[in-house]
């Protein structure tokens, strides 16, 4: 499908070969530590090393990385009213989603949400690599692949929502560096959203020329703006008799959607559900 956006939209130039599978990561990391995520790795830390770990990484987002994103990537929020004004309906939590697009696309919306604590699932590979500890004290919780650790990742999550925590998932799944297009989501964040019965908070990043002393520097990589869009509510009317399935396939098309529609793109090139 032809790919078309509104007039006015920056479309950043990059030297990057994206994949042919929208799902596929652009980046691995290299291996250097052996951690096996798949038995008895504590997906939520409560070890005093840990919690000591987990104060100081955020302590260093706070001082550091907010003013540093703003100042490298010129980190704009807009739609902060649509936290604001639905401030009352996220008393048991919600889920936030936005495109995965640069590496502190994440702790922008730690950012954008009020520098409220959050948790993730990231990517296993991920946590085997120099980022390790960065990722796990930033909040992250890697995904396992046998059934058994599954067990422990959602209850993880399940004791995150039993204290009303928020959750943010990026569903594209990997991260694709200033990438445009919107790709096809994977309906897990929906799934967990529908199981707690939370709303889904629609973001995404958009991208800006690089003007004044940001050319003046010849900064290569483009600017960031981060969206904030309209809560989707399941049990809002317009869900009323739809299966589980339904709901589920609802939340994910309507969050897309709107994800489409904040990043300046009249028609996007992939579909909205990953096969």
């Amino acid at each position: 499908m032809e790919h078309i956006v509104k007039p006015g939209t920056y479309i950043p130039e990059t030297n990057f070969t994206y994949p042919e599978n929208p799902s596929e990561p652009l980046f691995n990391p290299k291996i250097i530590r052996n951690i096996d995520i798949e038995n008895n790795f504590p997906f939520l830390d409560k070890s005093f090393k840990g919690r000591i770990r987990n104060f100081l990484i955020y302590t260093g987002i706070f001082l550091l990385v907010f003013p540093l994103n703003k100042i490298r990537y010129g980190l704009k929020v807009t739609g902060k009213k649509n936290l604001r004004k639905n401030r009352k309906y996220f008393k048991n939590g919600a889920i936030t989603v936005a495109n995965h697009v640069y590496r502190w696309d994440y702790l922008a919306v730690l950012y954008a949400v009020k520098f409220r604590r959050m948790w993730f699932p990231a990517r296993a590979a991920n946590i085997q690599g120099s980022d390790s500890n960065l990722i796990l004290g930033a909040g992250g919780i890697p995904i396992p692949e046998t059934l058994g650790a599954a067990r422990h990742f959602n209850e993880a999550f399940d004791t995150l929502h039993k204290k009303k925590k928020w959750i943010h998932i990026f569903p594209e799944s990997c991260r694709w560096e200033f990438y445009e297009p919107i790709r096809p989501f994977f309906k897990g964040s929906f799934k967990m959203a529908y199981r707690y019965k939370v709303p889904v908070i629609p973001m995404v990043f958009s991208y800006r020329e690089p003007k004044g002393i940001y050319k003046l520097f010849k900064v290569k990589h483009p600017l960031i703006t981060l969206s904030i869009g309209n809560p989707i509510f399941q049990d809002s009317k317009e869900f009323e008799g739809l299966s589980k399935n339904e709901i589920i396939e609802k939340m994910c098309l309507d969050t897309h959607q709107q994800m489409v529609e904040m990043a300046g793109i009249e028609q996007n090139c992939w579909p909205p559900i990953a096969e």
